[in-house]
């Protein structure tokens, strides 16, 4: 079975779908990549701040939403990043040029639509893990729903 792209498991768009491509997905990880040049998003000065790992992390997470829910035959849902524990990163930003494989690990799924990720990002040429990260997301059944009890 090929890999679907992954803008299409996704749920943002345009200059906000910061992953490149899809690596390998399975019931329980996923593993993305991101090529970091001088429009990468983000990117100040020759580099993008390691504070966007998260987010690498987080879209990440996502994809494998998004690619779990393709094998049910569902719609790729909105999620919402509740946050992380322990981000730590060996650098301060992210080199043009330098290319990033993010790998997530689901550690925890609820029935309720929490759930807690083990993630890494790796510098693919060398393989050097560069930063990791437990991400905690919660993906609703319904989001409007969600959404419109949220703000009364």
């Amino acid at each position: 079975m090929s890999l679907p792209d992954i803008k299409t498991l996704v749920p943002h768009s345009g200059t906000m779908s910061l992953l490149d491509s899809l690596l390998a997905a399975d019931a329980e990880s996923l593993s993305a990549r991101v090529s970091i040049g001088p429009q990468t998003l983000f990117c100040e000065d020759g580099a993008v701040g390691a504070w966007v790992g998260v987010e690498y992390m987080a879209q990440a997470v996502a994809a494998h939403a998004g690619y779990k829910a393709r094998l049910r035959g569902e719609p790729v849902r909105v999620g919402f990043l509740l946050g992380t524990r322990r981000y730590s990163c060996a650098v301060p930003a992210f080199a043009t040029g330098s290319t990033l494989d993010i790998h997530v690990r689901c550690a925890l799924q609820g029935e309720t639509g929490l759930g807690a990720f083990d993630c890494r990002i790796v510098d693919a040429e060398r393989g050097a893990e560069l930063a990791a990260a437990t991400i905690t997301v919660f993906q609703p059944e319904n989001v409007e729903e969600f959404l419109q009890r949220s703000s009364e």
